[in-house]
């Protein structure tokens, strides 16, 4: 039995992502970008303790005609064990939530992965693989989650670095535990040549602009990320 008072559980990787997820009717969790570890925190809730389950973020593009600031809502999650498919009416009452953003919104799958997708030749065969028009490493991982304790689940996910970018290899190991952004580390990278100021600036540009749609696609969902209410919770 779900509890409609229950919140819903937003599923993040990065600090920045979980502190715009917070809000009314809305648990955020996350493990800074770490699968092992969101399973782990995941796994430690034996009562789930939610009414349903998002994936909220940002992702790499996968589909080619995908820029930053793009919206892709979920049909369903692909991974290594599988897909599993999102709660279609909760992904269609999202889009129409976000009917007002003058950013595109497209409904489609996502990929799920345990590692950072870092080159564009490993984004093309992911999505030659899966079909999925964006990629992240935590929607797998929420995905299953909810469907251990049967509740519904969703994800929304705002395109960082689009299909035809690579990500410097740094930036799989650039964030704290905590999913802040690891200053130490970057420093490091760009003193031993592991980066660029060039590849520096252009992330930043890219998840600056991800961010900010995120954080509208936020203000559209309001009360429990839009989430529709259990029909048990109606009069």
């Amino acid at each position: 039995m779900i509890d409609p008072s229950s919140p819903v559980l937003a599923v993040t990787g990065l600090a920045r992502e979980r502190r715009i997820a917070a809000g009314t009717a809305v648990e955020p969790i996350g493990a800074g970008g770490d699968p092992v570890r969101l399973r782990a925190l995941l796994d430690a809730r034996t009562v789930p303790g939610c009414r349903a389950v998002v994936s909220f973020g940002i992702a790499g593009g996968l589909d080619p005609s995908l820029k930053p600031g793009d919206v892709v809502v979920g049909t369903g999650v692909v991974s290594a064990e599988g897909r599993r498919s999102a709660d279609l009416g909760a992904a269609a009452a999202m889009v129409g939530l976000l009917a007002g953003l003058p950013n595109r919104v497209i409904s489609a799958d996502i990929a799920g992965v345990d590692a950072a997708v870092l080159e564009v030749s490993a984004k093309e065969e992911l999505r030659g693989k899966t079909g999925a028009a964006a990629v992240d490493m935590e929607s797998h991982v929420a995905a299953a989650f909810a469907g251990r304790h049967g509740l519904p689940f969703a994800a929304l996910r705002v395109i960082c670095d689009p299909a035809d970018r690579a990500l410097p290899a740094f930036a799989a190991n650039a964030l704290t535990p905590d999913g802040e952004p690891d200053i130490r580390g970057v420093v490091s990278a760009l003193v031993f040549g592991r980066a660029r100021i060039g590849d520096l600036m252009r992330l930043g540009r890219d998840s600056n602009a991800a961010f900010a749609v995120l954080a509208r696609c936020r203000q559209c969902l309001g009360v429990g990320l839009g989430f529709p209410p259990p029909p048990s919770a109606n009069p």
